[in-house]
């Protein structure tokens, strides 16, 4: 398909480009800028007065929940909720069921989601057999059938010394490794961050030293290995610190925050709803406020969705009962949108935290635009604005605590491999 993209602001953060353009794709790349090349006849104009265009969006934490919770949300419903949010790549965590530690496993979900309009969906693979902590995966098979870094998703890593020869494993093929960092013990049995808030509703609290020293643990492990680390999630002040202090040592070392986390604290807590039990708990103001620092001078390297869908049932008991986490793949622009007018970051900087800067981390096309570059394309109103409904959101888990606020940023198409795969009507 021949597309012309007509009359839209070209914002390309990777080479700092931000101007009035029209893009031309054809042949799933990117014929040209500006003018149209020799010959061009498109099947397909998207008229993109007052919209911006930019690469896709890359989203690191992305749950599709198939195979195995088909329950709470399927590959199809999933994948076109992150088109519909301008998502062109995203990569899932290991905690399927079956878990992603066998390479037909993976080589199963790429095959379902290849014939299925959406993203290109990279699955992260299990660091330990059904991740319970105790013996090493095939990860050269699993990288082979097509997983692009391992993880241990949220599953607790008890003994250290595993963790030590998996990271050291995976340094000899320099296989990224992500890790959430949270020490099982410190956090054992806890819901909420530990503070007043929690103390006053009665809820068991996770302190901000099970986050901080799981990070002084993992970093400690990163320099004897060499391994490429990537934190995933950040929650506490002292997290960012730390990770700070360690990229100027110059540790090979990378995080995420998720959306959620700039947006929200403990504060918000007050009426036990459900839709804010996640994991990492949202901690203090001054928890909130240092993550906003941190994606601002590039200490947090990425935004991501962490896009976690829950059936009804699993919301709608008891705080402390209820299963964490939220749909977010479609909120991932409108929220990256809100944060950055909120704080005066400027649109093309905000939009490196969700195209190119997690596009390096994945180690996917997709992180710079240019002519001959791959048409992943997100075209998008920043002014519009809309209200988030169960009604406006595609995927089946519409569980999230921002229902009922009005959001700036209205996607009205997303091209993927030169594929125009949404379209607002």
């Amino acid at each position: 398909m021949k597309i012309h993209i007509k009359g839209g602001r070209f914002i390309d953060p990777a080479s700092s480009t931000d101007k009035p353009a029209d893009i031309f794709v054809a042949a799933g790349k990117i014929a040209a800028i500006g003018n149209p090349p020799d010959g061009f006849h498109a099947n397909k104009v998207i008229d993109a007065t007052n919209c911006a265009v930019c690469p896709g969006l890359v989203d690191l934490s992305v749950r599709l929940r198939e195979p195995g919770l088909e329950y709470k949300a399927t590959l199809e419903s999933e994948m076109l909720a992150a088109a519909s949010g301008g998502v062109t790549s995203l990569a899932i965590p290991p905690d399927t069921d079956p878990v992603l530690d066998e390479p037909g496993l993976v080589e199963m979900l790429k095959f379902r989601a290849r014939n299925l309009p959406g993203p290109r969906v990279y699955p992260v693979g299990a660091l330990t057999q059904k991740l319970k902590g105790e013996a090493l995966t095939e990860m050269v098979e699993l990288a082979e059938a097509g997983c692009v870094a391992f993880s241990h998703a949220d599953a607790p890593f008890a003994d250290t010394q595993i963790l030590l020869r998996a990271l050291d494993y995976a340094a000899t093929f320099d296989f990224p490794v992500w890790l959430r960092p949270q020490d099982s013990h410190l956090a054992r049995g806890g819901v909420a961050h530990d503070g007043p808030v929690a103390s006053r509703l009665g809820l068991p609290g996770i302190p901000a030293l099970a986050e901080t020293v799981a990070i002084a643990m993992i970093l400690a492990l990163a320099r004897e290995t060499g391994v490429r680390l990537h934190l995933a999630r950040l929650s506490t002040r002292e997290g960012v610190e730390m990770v700070r202090a360690a990229k100027q040592q110059g540790l090979k070392v990378t995080c995420d925050v998720s959306a959620n986390h700039l947006h929200l604290s403990e504060m918000d807590l007050t009426n036990f709803d459900s839709n804010l039990h996640f994991m990492p708990p949202l901690r203090s103001l001054r928890d909130r406020d240092a993550l906003i620092a941190g994606v601002k001078d590039g200490t947090i390297d990425a935004i991501c969705s962490d896009h976690a869908p829950v059936d009804d049932d699993e919301k709608q008991l008891p705080f402390g009962e209820s299963s964490p986490g939220a749909s977010g793949v479609e909120l991932l622009l409108p929220l990256t949108l809100k944060w950055a007018g909120e704080n005066k970051v400027p649109l093309i900087q905000a939009l490196a935290c969700i195209t190119h800067r997690p596009a390096q981390i994945l180690g996917v096309p997709g992180s710079r635009l240019g002519v001959g570059a791959n048409a992943d394309l997100c075209v998008f109103d920043p002014e519009a604005r809309f209200t988030v409904t169960p009604k406006t959101l595609k995927s089946l888990g519409n569980n999230t605590p921002f229902l009922g606020l009005e959001l700036p940023g209205v996607v009205k198409a997303t091209i993927i491999d030169g594929h125009l795969d949404y379209e607002a009507h």
